[in-house]
């Protein structure tokens, strides 16, 4: 499919600008969110190891729970430490014979996860060393790295702050 041709993208601006005055208010008449945060998102793996070896091993983010998943026997569930109290979670499901997931409505496009700048750095070096190929800096986007893991799930490395985005602070 084509992206939008001039016409269109006017068109669809006009609407985003539309949603951004109904909907969007300045942070003083903001209530405050019903959420605490994101416990943890639960993604589908197809080999524990390879994953663990991926998130623990290359990118750092702790494995700190492996166990046996409440609602599928045999599947295993597991945690890895992303800081600040937030987990990022993986099944596998071996029996079901699950396909690859396609980019479609419904599905995550990517998680971004917000590393310090010193460790943004560091991780960019790895995975480079390692021949792992991430998209941004190239497009003018230093502060992100866009990568795939073992699976195809997209993953963000962002050194951006929590709440900062296209250059100011959300909750400001």
């Amino acid at each position: 499919m084509a992206p939008p041709d001039d016409a269109e993208r006017a068109r669809l601006a006009q609407r985003r600008e539309e949603l951004k005055q109904r909907y969007v208010k300045p942070s003083a008449e903001r209530p405050v969110s019903n959420a605490r945060g994101i416990h943890h998102a639960a993604l589908i793996c197809s080999d524990v190891e390879q994953t663990i070896q991926f998130y623990d091993g290359l990118l750092g983010f702790p494995l700190i729970e492996l166990t046996e998943n409440r609602d599928y026997p045999g599947s295993s569930h597991f945690f890895f430490d992303l800081g600040n109290s937030t987990l990022l979670g993986f099944f596998d499901f071996p029996g079901l014979g699950l396909e690859p997931a396609q980019e479609r409505i419904g599905t995550v496009q990517h998680i971004a996860i917000g590393v310090p700048p010193d460790k943004h750095a560091a991780l960019q070096k790895k995975l480079d060393e390692a021949g792992i190929p991430y998209d941004g800096p190239q497009r003018g986007i230093p502060e992100s790295l866009y990568l795939r893991d073992p699976d195809g799930i997209g993953i963000e490395l962002l050194s951006d702050e929590l709440m900062f985005f296209g250059g100011r602070y959300l909750d400001r």
